[in-house]
Formats: C-alpha cells, structure tokens, sequence
C-alpha cells in the first residue's frame, strides 16, 4: 500500500508544492484546508482535502494518526499546532516535518552587511525569534518519543510553485513595490545579505528527508546567496527600471510591510548553508539562481 501523507499548508505556497510531488511520486495525500474553495482545488490536483484549522485539536489528532507521515507547512510559529501533531504521532515511529525559515538567525541589520554564516550549529536567536526556535527544538526532541521528527529550515525561496497558490513572498513583494514606485527599493545600503533556494530544489529536500533522515535531523536549505540590492539590480534589469535602486528608510519598510517582514524578511542578513542536506542526504540542488531567475525567468511572465 502506498503510504500515506497528511499535509497543512497544502494551499500554500510550500505545502501545496510539497504536497503536489509527493503525489506525483505515489504518495497518498491528504491536505489541510479552512474552506470548501480550498478543498475544490485540492481535489482538482488529485489532493484529498481535510477541511480544519491548525486550532483544531480532534480534527488535527484525527488526520495525523491516520496517516504514516505528517508535513507540517502552514505556520512555523504555531506552537499549538505542532505540539497536537506530536502528541498524535508520539510513540508511533512515523515521520514528522516541520517547516521553519532562515530567519532564525536574522540580525535586524536595517540594510547594512553582516559576515556571520551558520552552519547547522545551535542558534542563539533575538527575542522575537525565539519562539520559533523553541518549536524547532521540541519538534527535534521529539526524536525521543517515538517520533521521526525533523526540522527543514528554507531560506528565501523563488520560482514557481506547483500547486494552488504559485508565490512566494520576498521576490514578487520587491517586484510589486518596484513598479509602482518606477525602481526597486531595499532598506537602507541594501547590503544585508540573503541566502536562497529554488522551490524545485526545497520541495527535492522534503522528498529526500522522508526518505532518508535519521530522527531529529534539522536541515538548512540553500543554494547560493545574494544582497539585497543585488536582488533590486535584476528586479531592474529584468522590467527596465533603470540602473539605479532607491533606498528606503526602516520606518518606510515598517509602513509598507509592517515591522516583522521589514526587519527580518528585508532588512537582516540571513546567511546559511545546507552542508547537511548535501552529505546526509545527498541533496544536490540543481535550480536556475536567483538573479538569473528574476531577470529571464518566472518573474517576466
């Protein structure tokens, strides 16, 4: 029998791109869902829908004994979530993913250069990240209660995805804000530095990691890494802007996207890498680079 996978997040942008290969590679799938427009969709993409929310303690515990591994790709900060999904699977020896993001070790930089690079090493993260950290961690001791459980930690993802909702956040945000102010924009010098990796390449990593992790394994995905106003140079290049890129003062990045994506999604330096993923699990990530990407790839169409 083929095995069975429930995934939240499954509309979203990794979730539904996850959930879409792992169909494709003969996995049963089921996938989380608020809303009958949801479960339409899904089912379109040979997708079962299982229509809750993360708050929803007996549905959650329900869809995750049922299935022989859980894909947790809705919300890396939502603790309740994750500690029913354990509390379901513990004891079984089934598999659980968690997402988390690379902004766990973000800076707050406001636009200026950083040379600190981590490599899978324990993380002292700022204040506002350490709830997310902790969730990293308890689904990482998890290991000891019967679950194989493991953390993927994405850096900025781009390109396409393959289920219902196609776009990541980082990119086509810059894209929207650069064409309507004329030239693309980052926070301050704009030298804070990203990694990244392409959606193809993560979702290869979630297929590799059910396969092939040990319990309690935390991987970094990247495959390469560019500043933020190199981003803002193609982003100009790519829709002919012009050669010059606007700086924007923290307080206007606040205003334009509040101040959790402001200071850690554009204005820190979030520097990784996926030496793991590559010797562990022979992850070889192969997609088109991000600049290149954004000047002649999906972001033209």
């Amino acid at each position: 029998m083929n095995k069975k996978v429930f995934v939240t997040g499954a509309t979203g942008y990794i979730g539904g791109s996850v959930a879409l290969k792992l169909r494709q590679a003969g996995f049963q799938v089921t996938g989380l869902t608020r809303t009958d427009e949801g479960a339409v969709k899904l089912r379109q993409l040979g997708i079962s829908p299982y229509i809750g929310t993360l708050n929803d303690y007996e549905p959650l515990i329900h869809a995750a004994k049922e299935a022989d591994i859980v894909v947790n790709a809705a919300d890396s900060d939502n603790i309740f979530a994750v500690t029913t999904l354990l509390t379901a699977l513990e004891g079984s020896g089934k598999t659980f993913v968690h997402t988390s993001g690379s902004s766990i070790v973000g800076d707050k930089a406001a636009g200026e250069y950083a040379s600190k690079v981590y490599h899978e090493e324990i993380i002292e993260p700022l204040p506002e990240k350490l709830a997310r950290v902790t969730i990293d961690r308890t689904v990482l001791a998890a290991a000891n209660r019967g679950i194989r459980s493991m953390v993927i930690c994405p850096s900025l993802i781009y390109g396409t995805g393959y289920g219902i909702h196609k776009d990541s956040i980082q990119v086509p945000w810059l894209i929207e804000l650069a064409l309507k102010r004329g030239a693309a924009c980052h926070i301050g010098k704009g030298e804070n530095v990203w990694s990244n990796v392409h959606i193809d390449d993560l979702v290869e990593l979630y297929l590799l990691a059910i396969e092939r992790a040990p319990a309690g394994s935390f991987f970094f995905a990247e495959n390469g890494e560019a500043s933020m106003k190199e981003v803002g140079e193609a982003i100009n290049r790519a829709f002919e802007l012009g050669p010059e890129t606007e700086m924007m003062s923290l307080d206007e990045a606040i205003n334009q996207w509040g101040p959790e994506a402001a200071h850690f999604a554009f204005g820190s330096n979030s520097r990784v890498r996926s030496t793991k993923a590559r010797k562990m699990l022979g992850w070889n990530p192969k997609g088109t680079a991000l600049l290149e990407e954004i000047e002649n790839g999906c972001y033209k169409k």
